[in-house]
């Protein structure tokens, strides 16, 4: 059985729940402060652009390292076999851009 509580108990209680209820009301109006929120909202927003970023770097340095080991030898020596194709097809591109450019002017 339990025992009994006395009236100083019991208000005791009272007052350490009310100061744990103040505590919790001022938890969630420090959260739910706009500047809360819109600093919460841009820190997400800042680490997704780092890890878009992040990826992009990832994906960029891949494929200049694969072009390099295309157009360069192991030496260091570039591969005159694979570098003038891809510039006469360099050329070749932006001579058509050009004409394009030149019959749309016309």
């Amino acid at each position: 059985m339990s025992e009994a509580r006395t009236p100083a108990q019991i208000e005791a209680d009272i007052a350490r729940r009310r100061q744990e209820l103040a505590v919790t009301l001022d938890e969630i109006g420090v959260r739910l402060h706009p500047r809360t929120i819109i600093g919460d909202a841009k820190a997400a927003t800042a680490a997704a652009v780092d890890r878009t970023a992040g990826r992009a770097y990832v994906a960029a340095h891949r494929a200049v390292s694969g072009v390099r080991t295309q157009l360069v030898s192991e030496e260091g020596a570039p591969r005159l076999e694979r570098i003038v194709p891809v510039a006469m097809i360099g050329v070749a591109v932006v001579g058509l851009l050009a004409l394009t450019a030149k019959r749309r002017r016309s």
